[in-house]
């Protein structure tokens, strides 16, 4: 691991097994955890579907956000993959994914690795609390991860989607625990397309801002779960950003999650 991390096309010469290879289900005696997560993030929607499997266990979720507050969700009809995500009855989407940024970073005594691409474009459609939302934009984020993450394992996270005050389009990856070196971190602003790696942001610790973007909540999925072999807290809000991005970019709007997720698996 003394050559960890490493972020972009170089982890590809590591000797680790890394997603699409298939990784062994158990490391330095932690089981391998993988996700698969899918967001949409605009002015009149938003959405997330995921799918995770935890020592081989599935979870799958999906959930609807729209500016009045409403929230639906649930963990049935889920289908996602790097080309549609569907939930029977609610969303059927198809997905154009560009090329992602690639990290891999040491994790207690093995590693974790991790793939995020914005902005996707998501075409589709949305039917929920009596509306219907026709879908055609690049309005995406996409995270796929995998590894052995450490017994204890705790983040806060940001990902969205916006345009700024000159008119490029952009889309962020800001992270505090995972992945967060100072250099060769998963931390991404997205200016027309192009990554830019950026320097770590300081998460408020009710996720009211993350460096200079201040953000405005929706509404939030919640999860407070102790079992015996398993703990995990979870927040994640949707809603609005304003304020500058870590590059020093106005944001003229800007549309997204927060995130803080605490666990020992």
């Amino acid at each position: 691991m003394r050559d960890l991390p490493v972020r972009g096309p170089g982890i590809r010469d590591l000797a680790l097994r890394l997603p699409p290879e298939r990784m062994a289900p158990l490391r330095a005696g932690r089981p391998l955890k993988r996700w698969r997560y899918l967001g949409v993030y605009r002015a009149d929607l938003m959405l997330c579907v995921g799918d995770a499997r935890v020592a081989g266990v599935p979870q799958r979720w999906w959930a609807v956000a729209l500016p009045d507050g409403t929230l639906v969700e649930g963990s049935r009809g889920v289908e996602l993959s790097a080309e549609r995500a569907i939930v029977r009855g609610v969303l059927e989407l198809e997905l154009d994914e560009p090329a992602g940024v690639e990290v891999v970073s040491p994790h207690g005594r093995s590693y974790i690795w991790t793939r995020k691409r914005a902005p996707v474009h998501v075409r589709g459609r949305v039917s929920v609390g009596g509306h219907t939302f026709e879908l055609d934009g690049d309005d995406g984020f996409v995270d796929e991860s995998a590894g052995y993450h450490a017994r204890h394992t705790a983040w806060r996270w940001s990902a969205g989607v916006g345009r700024t005050e000159d008119g490029r389009r952009v889309a962020w990856n800001l992270v505090d625990g995972v992945h967060d070196a100072p250099t060769s971190s998963e931390r991404t602003v997205w200016i027309d397309g192009e990554p830019h790696e950026v320097a770590r942001q300081e998460f408020a610790d009710d996720l009211s801002s993350v460096g200079a973007l201040g953000f405005r909540e929706w509404s939030a999925r919640e999860s407070n779960m102790n079992l015996v072999v398993m703990r995990n807290r979870y927040r994640q809000p949707f809603g609005e950003f304003s304020g500058e991005l870590p590059c020093g970019l106005p944001l003229a709007e800007g549309y997204g999650v927060m995130e803080e997720h605490d666990v020992r698996w």
